[in-house]
Parts: C-alpha cells; sequence; structure tokens
C-alpha cells in the first residue's frame, strides 16, 4: 500500500488581498516541500479570502482571481517548487453572473480550487453542493459544479473537494467511492460556532464511510468581519478513525503519512451518478521520505477557552486586517466593558488598548475602584473624562427629565470615545452583549456607539463564565487574574439613576438568557417557550422587547459570531413588522 506524505496548511487569508494570500501559499508551500511533503492543500478561496460577497459580481475581481492563480503557478516553479502538487482555492467563473435575465442557468462564477504543478494549473474543481442557509448565501453567488476531479498522484487516487461537499451526504463522495479513489482532499471556509469542532469530526468521519477512502479536510484560520475561522483541520481514514488533527485558531501545518490504497487502472471515468468523473495523472512528485511522520492530534480545550480564543482572534483579525492601530472603550468597572478590556489585552497587548471611566453623578465609588483596578491588573492606558460638566451643559439649555437624562449620560459617553477615536485613530470597541442587544436594552447612539462589538454574540450568562474561567486561567498559569472580582459578583447596573439595577427593567438574566435562546437562536414560538416551563408573562414582555427593538439591531456594530444564529448575518427579519406572537392580552 502506497504512503503519501500529505501537508494540510492551516493559514489566514485576507479577503481581497490577491498578492498577499498568494505569498502565504508560496511560503507555506516551501515549509511543506521542506517536510517532505509530497501534496499540500490550502484552504477554500484562499486567493480571495473568504467569503468574499457581492464581489463575486465585479468581472475585474474575478479576472484578477484568474490571473493572479496563473501567476501563483508560475512563482511556485521559479521557487523550485514545481513538482510538488498544490491544491488551492479561489473565484473561478465561466459565464456572468446570475444578475440579469440574460445569464446562462449552468455558467456563472464559481467557487473553485485548482491543482497547480508544473508551473501551470493542471486541474480544477468546482464546489457541487452551495449552502444557503445561516451566514451562507452561495446560491445567490455561484453556479455548482457537475463534475469531479480525480488525481493521481504518487500512484494513489485523490479526489477534489470543497467545503459543503463534505456536509451534504451524496453528490462528490458518493461519487468518490464509484469512482474508486484512495483519498478524498475537501478545502473549507468553514465558520467557528460553539461546539461545531464536536460535529466536525463525527461528520468527517461519515463522509470516509460514504466515500470508501480517508479524507483529508483543511480550513482557514482568522477572522473576516464578523466570522471568525477556527482550523480544526484533520485527516481520517476510510473507516473513520481520526488519525491527525491541528489545533484550533492558530495556523498551523499538519504534515502526516497516510497509507492509501493503490490506484485501480480500472476505476472508470465519465458519468458515475449525478457527477461525471474527470482524471488527471501528475507526475512527476517529490518521492516519499523514508522516516515516516505522523501529525498527531491536538487537544481538545474547553468550551470556555474555545469561545475566548474565538472573541481574541476575532477582535485581534479585524484591528489587524482594517489598519487600526489600537481600540478604546468606555470602562465602567461592571462585568460586560471588564470582559471586552481583557478580550482587548489579549487581543492587542496593553500599549494598544485605552479604557476610559467616564463617571457622572450616579456612578458609585466601587465602580470607579473597580475600572482602576482592572486597567491596573491589565496594564492599558487608563483616563479619565468626568461626563457630568457637560451634562449639566446640555441640560442648563434643554428642559429633560426621566428617561431622556439617562440616555443623555450615555450619549455623551458615546461623543467622549468617538472624539478620542477622531483625534487619535482608535477604533471604538462598544461593550454590550447578546442579551442587551436582543431585548434593545442600550442608548442609541450612546452606549450602542462603536466600530466593533467583541460580546455582540455573547449572552450575559456566558460573559459572567467567560470573565471567571479568564480570571481562573490567569491564576492556573501563575498570572494576576485580570478581572476584579467585585465586577464579577456585582449586581450589574447601567448607574445612570440612583439605585439603578438591569433587574428593574429585565428579567433576571439566568431566565432572559434561557427565553432568548429559544426564541432568537431556536425560532420558537410563545407555546413552545411556555412548554418549557417559563412564565407566560415573562415570556409576553420579553418577545416584545425582542420584535421593537429590530431597528436599533440594524444599527448596532459588527462583532464576533460564536452561536448557531447571531444578530445581523445570520438572523433577518423585516424592521417593520406587525407579526407578534399571539399573547394573551
Amino acid at each position: 500500500m502506497p504512503t503519501l506524505r500529505l501537508a494540510l496548511a492551516q493559514v489566514n487569508p485576507t479577503v481581497g488581498d490577491l498578492s498577499g494570500n498568494a505569498a502565504i501559499v508560496r511560503e507555506w508551500s516551501r515549509a511543506a516541500a521542506d517536510s517532505g511533503a509530497q501534496l499540500v492543500a490550502f484552504p477554500e478561496m484562499m486567493l480571495t479570502g473568504y467569503p468574499v460577497e457581492d464581489l463575486v459580481f465585479r468581472e475585474s475581481f474575478v479576472a484578477a482571481s484568474v490571473a493572479a492563480l496563473e501567476r501563483l503557478a508560475a512563482d511556485l516553479a521559479a521557487d523550485g517548487l514545481g513538482d510538488l502538487p498544490v491544491v488551492v482555492g479561489y473565484l473561478d467563473a465561466d459565464g456572468a453572473a446570475r444578475i440579469s435575465a440574460e445569464a446562462e442557468p449552468d455558467r456563472g462564477p464559481r467557487d473553485a480550487l485548482a491543482l497547480l504543478h508544473g508551473g501551470r494549473v493542471a486541474a480544477k474543481y468546482y464546489k457541487h453542493h452551495l449552502p444557503n442557509y445561516g451566514v451562507f448565501d452561495e446560491d445567490r453567488y455561484f453556479v455548482a459544479g457537475d463534475f469531479l476531479t480525480v488525481v493521481r498522484v504518487a500512484g494513489v487516487d485523490v479526489a477534489l473537494t470543497v467545503c459543503e461537499d463534505i456536509w451534504q451526504a451524496g453528490g462528490p463522495f458518493a461519487v468518490a467511492r464509484a469512482a474508486r479513489v484512495g483519498l478524498v482532499v475537501n478545502i473549507n471556509g468553514s465558520p467557528y460556532e460553539l461546539d461545531k469542532d464536536d460535529v466536525r469530526l463525527p461528520l468527517v468521519a461519515r463522509r470516509a464511510q460514504e466515500a470508501g477512502a480517508a479524507v483529508a479536510y483543511v480550513n482557514m484560520v482568522g477572522g473576516q468581519d464578523e466570522l471568525v475561522f477556527d482550523g480544526d483541520s484533520m485527516v481520517v481514514a476510510a473507516d473513520g478513525t481520526l488519525l491527525a488533527r491541528s489545533p484550533q485558531f492558530g495556523e498551523h501545518l499538519l504534515i502526516h503519512d497516510l497509507d492509501v490504497p493503490a490506484a485501480d487502472p480500472e476505476a472508470p471515468e465519465g458519468d458515475l451518478g449525478e457527477m461525471s468523473v474527470r482524471r488527471l495523472v501528475i507526475d512527476p512528485v517529490p518521492a516519499a521520505p523514508s522516516t515516516p511522520v505522523e501529525g498527531g492530534v491536538a487537544e481538545r480545550v474547553t468550551d470556555e477557552a474555545e469561545v475566548w480564543q474565538a472573541l481574541v482572534l476575532g477582535l485581534r483579525d479585524y484591528v489587524r486586517k482594517n489598519g487600526f492601530r489600537s481600540v478604546v472603550l468606555g470602562l465602567s468597572g461592571g462585568i460586560d466593558s471588564s470582559v471586552v478590556a481583557a478580550i482587548a489585552v489579549d487581543a492587542l497587548g496593553p500599549d494598544r488598548v485605552v479604557g476610559v471611566s467616564m463617571p457622572s453623578q450616579h456612578s458609585s465609588e466601587h465602580s470607579r475602584d473597580d475600572a482602576a483596578d482592572l486597567a491596573k491588573r491589565t496594564g492599558l492606558d487608563y483616563r479619565i473624562e468626568p461626563i457630568q460638566p457637560m451634562v449639566d451643559a446640555f441640560l442648563a439649555n434643554m428642559s429633560l427629565s426621566g428617561l431622556a437624562v439617562e440616555n443623555l449620560q450615555a450619549r455623551v459617553r458615546g461623543v467622549i470615545l468617538m472624539a478620542l477615536s477622531n483625534q487619535e485613530g482608535h477604533l471604538v470597541l462598544t461593550t454590550g452583549n447578546k442579551s442587551e442587544l436582543a431585548v434593545g436594552y442600550s442608548t442609541l447612539y450612546g452606549d450602542s456607539v462603536g466600530g466593533f462589538n467583541p460580546l455582540k454574540d455573547v449572552p450575559k450568562t456566558m460573559v459572567w463564565t467567560l470573565a471567571r474561567w479568564r480570571d481562573a486561567e490567569a491564576e492556573r498559569r501563575g498570572a494576576e487574574p485580570p478581572i476584579p472580582e467585585n465586577a464579577i459578583s456585582k449586581p450589574p447596573s447601567a448607574e445612570l439613576r440612583p439605585g439603578q439595577l438591569d433587574t428593574d427593567s429585565l428579567p433576571d438574566y439566568h431566565e432572559l438568557d434561557a427565553i432568548l435562546a429559544g426564541y432568537v437562536d431556536g425560532d420558537k414560538g410563545r407555546d413552545d417557550l411556555i412548554a418549557e416551563g417559563h412564565d407566560p408573562a415573562v415570556i409576553d414582555k420579553v418577545l416584545r422587547m425582542v420584535d421593537v427593538a429590530e431597528y436599533k439591531r440594524r444599527q448596532s456594530a459588527p462583532g464576533t459570531k460564536i452561536s448557531i444564529k447571531a444578530f445581523g448575518r445570520d438572523r433577518r427579519l423585516p424592521i417593520t413588522n406587525r407579526w407578534r406572537e399571539p399573547f394573551d392580552r
């Protein structure tokens, strides 16, 4: 049985950076070659970054992608890597985008991969299954492929597939079995959500058994707007046994020697079920090294560690890829701003994080102390800007009372943060959590102001869990916990009026989050929530708050997605909408 040395390059591309992404391919292909690899695979849409969204409709961008692919093939050969087969995702098109009546239904933009060898594009494959759920709109952008590419590498038949092809039964993997391949390579842009790594391994194992072949699954890593990709690349044997697995949330080159059945000289081609098979022999390729290598299986981490790493990476890449030097946030001493500050320091370092305490006459002494304590623990740039004189100036010229005065304080704070952003070039981080965003518990153009929100998809109860985990993790490493215990344990309050608590306006957060998980994440109705044991009166209150806050959510900053249904990309509801869940009036 031949042994094929695989290299899976779990790397971090940037959307639109064709030259930078090509440079990553060249760098990591060199590392793969130096490790004796006979085949190296990069993620989905590696050359263009993923997702490219409406850039698909720009013919200039499609042409640039194709040109960059051809240039990359030549550059790899010039680097002395011409014999190494390199699988790389890119954007292609064999017709106009489907945005007019003249478009051909079976031609258009393609989510494609290419195998580069000998200084040229030796083979192509077009993604067959196009997801159209959650954050995916691929039926809007792409035309599905109808053939399976099988390349013979070092005496082994390898089928090439893209992302969603592995998430659905049938199609490429069923055809791969009929084509009698020994290995299926699947390149991915699979976004992170909590527990997705627990889903991937059984999925890949099922597809391996369906194909009757080993599967090499390579996924990208890094942040792209609201999405974060966690890597988690792996190699699975034909019987579903896990052979090697990369860590999450970091770039990694997985090198693994895989024993694969020799290619069947009588293997069929042409039409096999719902797809046809196109075959190609790749020769020459590097010789198999004599010393065997196993890629190893990276240790899994806890859910809290997984989410924290996702939030850190999502913020870091948003700042880095968009050219910001630093971030600024309001540091109130409460749990949300404390957790955001800790995430920012972990992502960027304390010298690139500015925390601003903006006390009013209602700010408690302990909150001011907690903000200062966190700043001391983390080493961030800490400033104090009292807002009461500015609030008083407004009130001297306008007759305001009640909620208007409360919101005025939040908006003055927003003005201060945006002024510092304009003056010093910081990205403003907003600190509202998913629970508050769901029910509209925020001030528009006040505490909601900002360019990015690390907690946008994090429920309030999870914020507390993450805070305790981060402090415990610091203690485990012998470091000082970044978040003061009092910031975690005290009752949450916006401190916009005397004695104010969040529970004055909202149910207890544990009850609120349970209802929101059903209504927002699970699309459950009122009757379903009652059947789960929730109080009908509380349900009615929460659902009203969620429904009328859609206009606020549309204006909220982007933030890292960690759940199955994040606001924005996942959950799309009309603002003008009179449908309400039936309730007792």
